[in-house]
């Protein structure tokens, strides 16, 4: 099985762990929080003194039953995985975290957003540092096999299967999982079959903006459910809901979000692509790329919340993603295409909206100049223009 070297999740991790003393790893199911864990074990001077309880195992669930006395005597490092099962634990955190000297440190993973276990979280203001940790990304896997990450997502188990076949059948068998199982375990009611029609049906909107009359109509549903479904699938870390930027212009400016899969090889299972030749004879093959090229630059940017969005007007000039971070506006238009060109949109939007710089990603390796502060950037050239962390040693 090949290695992949998390090296940015865990620089930040060990980073925000000499900081505060809870350091919570979110991210989805399976994308590899455990396994991200145990190499943070290998790496700190406290490792020779750590404890791990799982959340879904019955003999750790009843450790827990009296968080106080199971946790209070510890030292080290304390994994506790799947938090979200637990929210109750948070204030016992805010307790033992509360204690001077510091005896343990505590690493908490959970397959909630911080949106869906803010209640239990916010007891932790000032005591918690958060690392959102993704399926495989496109700078942590070597250049020769990016297509393979386009195609088949960046789940471990879907990434490093031996056939398409494999990966195929185990995101099939991971979406029905999620539905029928994680939703009900993160406290939401809502029928399996609903919500895989929802989710199923927003593999068609895809890079598009969210109607929720239009798809709540089709569905036979409300716009309010159509909203709630969205906010699961979204805390859940399966969709991206990319707001839109309004700027003080005399144009109408579109104000839905658009919505985009955050695991590129989750939508071609929803859509139907089993392999490489059904993704690229689909309809959806220039919308698929835009959508995992949009992934990997929020990604690689780091761009937190307030810092990603979409711009367009009602006459059509857009942009497909906006960053604003370090008082700079960076553009991006992502472009399936071998030969990238120069748009008036690009010229509208450079104008409008007084952009630092904009760069039209294609899947290519060369670079080039369009206009002044527009240039055409292949997909590899950009993830080599990204810093990458230096390795981290055991300190």
């Amino acid at each position: 099985m090949e290695l992949i070297e998390r090296r940015r999740a865990l620089s930040e991790v060990s980073r925000l762990s000499r900081i505060y003393p809870v350091v919570a790893v979110l991210g989805p199911r399976q994308c590899g929080k455990t396994t991200l864990a145990r190499q943070f074990l290998k790496l700190s001077p406290l490792a020779r003194n750590s404890a791990f309880f799982d959340l879904e195992d019955e003999t750790d669930l009843a450790r827990l039953e009296t968080p106080k006395l199971a946790l209070e005597n510890l030292r080290g490092v304390v994994i506790i995985d799947e938090i979200q099962r637990r929210p109750n634990l948070f204030e016992t955190l805010r307790v033992l975290s509360d204690r001077r000297p510091i005896p343990a440190r505590f690493l908490i993973l959970g397959s909630a957003s911080r949106d869906l276990i803010r209640q239990g979280s916010e007891s932790l203001a000032g005591r918690i540092g958060f690392v959102e940790l993704s399926p495989f990304t496109a700078e942590e896997v070597p250049e020769k096999a990016l297509r393979r990450l386009w195609l088949r997502g960046g789940y471990p188990k879907s990434f490093l299967a031996r056939k398409d076949e494999e990966s195929a059948q185990w995101r099939k068998d991971y979406i029905s999982t999620f539905l029928e199982r994680d939703i009900p375990a993160l406290g939401f009611r809502v029928p399996a079959s609903s919500l895989r029609r929802f989710w199923t049906m927003l593999a068609h909107y895809h890079g598009q903006t969210f109607n929720a009359s239009e798809i709540g109509q089709s569905l036979g549903l409300s716009d309010d459910s159509m909203r709630r479904y969205l906010d699961i699938l979204c805390g859940a870390f399966m969709l991206r809901s990319l707001p839109p930027w309004h700027e003080n212009l005399k144009k109408r400016q579109v104000k839905a979000p658009k919505i985009y899969f955050r695991d590129s090889g989750i939508f071609h299972s929803l859509i139907g692509c089993r392999a490489e030749k059904d993704v690229m004879s689909h309809p959806k093959l220039g919308a698929s790329w835009e959508g995992w090229a949009i992934e990997e630059i929020i990604r690689a940017s780091q761009a937190g919340p307030g810092e990603a969005y979409f711009w367009a007007t009602h006459n059509q000039a857009e942009l497909d993603l906006l960053l604003i971070k370090n008082n700079r506006r960076l553009g991006y238009e992502i472009k399936y295409t071998d030969s990238p060109r120069l748009t008036p949109s690009m010229k509208i939007a450079m104008q409008d909206l007084h952009l630092d710089e904009l760069l039209l990603i294609f899947p290519g390796k060369q670079s080039f100049p369009l206009a002044d502060k527009i240039r055409a950037v292949g997909f590899q050239e950009f993830l080599r223009s990204i810093p990458h962390p230096p390795a981290i040693s055991r300190r």
